[in-house]
Formats: C-alpha cells, structure tokens, sequence
C-alpha cells in the first residue's frame, strides 16, 4: 500500500537529488527558517510542505528574489485563504521584479551599444597606427 501524499516523507538525499541542490544548502536554509523538516535522530525527515517551499525557493532564487523576500512570501501563506495573501504579495514582487529586469536591459543594452561603439573606434585607431608605424 502506498503512503499517502500528505504522510510522505524525503531524506535530505532525495531533496538534494531531485532539486540539484547540495545537503548544505537544504541545512542554510533550514537555518534561516525557510524549511522545517522534522528530526529522528540525526536525521532529518522532509515533509511536502518543506518540498513545495523548496521548489518556491529556488524558484525565487532564479527569478533575481532575496532569502528575505522569499521567506516574507512564504510566511504569507495560510490555507484559511487558500493562499490569496500570498499569491497577492508574490504578484506585487513579480511586477517589481519585471520593472528592475526591464531596467537592468535597457542598462545592458546601453553598455553593449557603447562598448561595441569602443572597438570600432579601437579598431580605427589600432588601424592608423599601425600604418602610421609601417610607413
């Protein structure tokens, strides 16, 4: 018979496995309270709820967010409002996030276009010079 989702369990292995992500970093962050996992020992025994905010983590993590915003959405989450305040708090993070990326494009697109003004100039130069030092 096959355990029910709720009562699953993970090892710390399964976790690091599945998500690529290293023993220590599943430990930092059940150090700053991201995770929770419960202990049988010197084991720790993750629950689907540690699995699901680890997924969010990362998530958060690859979408540019900080440990500190991440762990303010997660805390947000209640199942009494299936989760509306958090959903909420993670729209106005994502609308903030995209104005910083379209930002931060618009300064790399800036950088590109003046760097590559530099090695035409560069060329130019390097160019001149080295006929002005043939002749």
């Amino acid at each position: 018979m096959e355990t029910p989702v709720k009562d699953r369990t993970y090892s710390i292995r399964q976790l690091s496995k599945e998500f690529d992500v290293t023993a220590r970093a599943l430990r930092f962050y059940e150090d700053k309270g991201l995770i929770s996992p419960e202990r049988k020992g010197q084991t720790r025994l993750y629950s689907p709820r540690d699995r699901a905010r680890l997924q969010l983590i990362l998530r958060g993590k690859r979408l540019g967010f900080s440990l500190i915003e991440i762990h303010e959405i997660l805390d947000l989450y209640t199942p009494k409002d299936h989760g509306v305040a958090q959903m909420r708090a993670t729209l106005g993070k994502y609308r903030g996030q995209i104005e910083t990326l379209k930002r931060q494009r618009e300064d790399i697109e800036a950088a590109i276009k003046d760097m590559s003004d530099g090695c035409v100039w560069l060329e130019e130069q390097i160019d001149q010079l080295e006929a002005e030092n043939a002749q």
